[in-house]
């Protein structure tokens, strides 16, 4: 089940609940004990920065796929708040740029800790610093090059220990799918049916999405059902194919315009329509897209900020679900947010 540590920091008592979100999630990854002690130090970073820089926040911990769909998990860990934001990002990657009461390591310890590491900062909007940590050490790392990227965020619905909804991002030779699944309702029987999406496209990803789709019904017999919307970027011909079934958004940048990407009304594992026609567009270097569950307001804006096409993707969701929300527009249900996004020139 889509395993998820909402940790709300907003008194020094929850940095400790933020290093054992990441110490438990670094267990269910099977990191050896020096990762492990690596994820833990970032948790506890980004939280009492979270304090001491954003006036609180939240901490995301989860297990996910690699931003490049290569096998394997990460612990992904994400610090979102809605505070004053860094005047001087550059600044606030020097050793020692923490203040009392943290471990002094800084940010720019944790990016050197971390996998990957990304930070989005807006004077008066806020911060999203977010990290991975896997099994490799970062000397040892090797990023592998892309044309594409894909990341996300998932929150539970009222703080709860899983999620109804999950994404995942699977590479199988010259094909990259990207998954998002909302199980009806929330809670562990939503959770079921979101992770067992997850489990049978790691065995579809070879397939076309319209075939996944019909792979996933199969497989969703028995459960409560879920909404599901598949992307693929077929890397040989360049071409973006999609499709869907249920209320999953999705919504994808060509250029300065955004448009909606349809899905056929129906549930997966409960009723599947007869048809299912795929969208076909270009990918290319001015694309973005992003895959979206219900607790995603109706009216959500897109992001606007030039920057955040370059950045990690995951930022990008995080940033999305923030703008979307706030202390007075809590999401209403189990919410999750994934992007496909090109991978930069200057990034592998």
């Amino acid at each position: 089940m889509p395993q998820v540590w909402d940790v709300p920091v907003h008194d020094s008592t929850r940095v400790r609940d933020a290093r054992v979100a990441a110490e438990e999630a670094a267990a269910l990854a099977g990191l050896d004990e020096s990762r492990a002690a690596a994820a833990a130090l970032v948790a506890t970073e980004l939280a009492t920065n979270l304090l001491k820089h954003g006036g609180g926040g939240q901490l995301l911990v989860e297990v996910v796929a690699p931003p490049t769909g290569r096998s394997g998990v990460v612990v992904q860990i994400a610090a979102v708040d809605h505070g004053p934001g860094i005047a001087d990002v550059d600044a606030a990657f020097g050793d020692g740029f923490t203040t009392t009461g943290s471990l002094g390591a800084g940010l720019g310890t944790c990016r050197r800790v971390a996998d990957d590491f990304d930070l989005h900062s807006l004077p008066g909007r806020g911060t999203v610093a977010l990290a991975r940590v896997g099994a490799s050490r970062p000397k040892t790392y090797t990023r592998e090059p892309v044309p594409a990227r894909a990341g996300g965020v998932n929150i539970p619905f009222a703080g709860d220990a899983c999620s109804g909804d999950a994404w995942t991002f699977v590479r199988a030779e010259d094909r990259m799918t990207l998954m998002l699944a909302d199980g009806l309702g929330h809670g562990p029987a939503a959770a079921r049916a979101s992770g067992a999406a997850v489990e049978e496209l790691h065995r579809s990803a070879h397939l076309r999405p319209s075939e996944v789709l019909r792979r996933l019904d199969g497989a969703l017999r028995g459960t409560r059902g879920a909404a599901v919307a598949v992307a693929q970027l077929d890397l040989r011909a360049g071409r973006l194919f999609f499709a869907g079934i249920g209320n999953v958004g999705a919504r994808l940048r060509e250029g300065g315009d955004w448009r909606h990407l349809l899905s056929r009304p129906g549930i997966v594992g409960v009723h599947r329509p007869t048809s299912l026609p795929e969208t076909e567009t270009a990918w290319g270097a001015d694309r973005l897209l992003v895959l979206h569950s219900d607790g995603l307001p109706s009216r959500w804006t897109p992001p606007s900020d030039p920057r955040l096409p370059a950045m990690d993707p995951a930022v990008t969701a995080a940033v999305t679900v923030r703008d979307a929300s706030s202390s007075a527009r809590p999401v209403r249900d189990d919410t999750a947010v994934a992007v496909l996004s090109p991978t930069p020139p200057d990034r592998p």
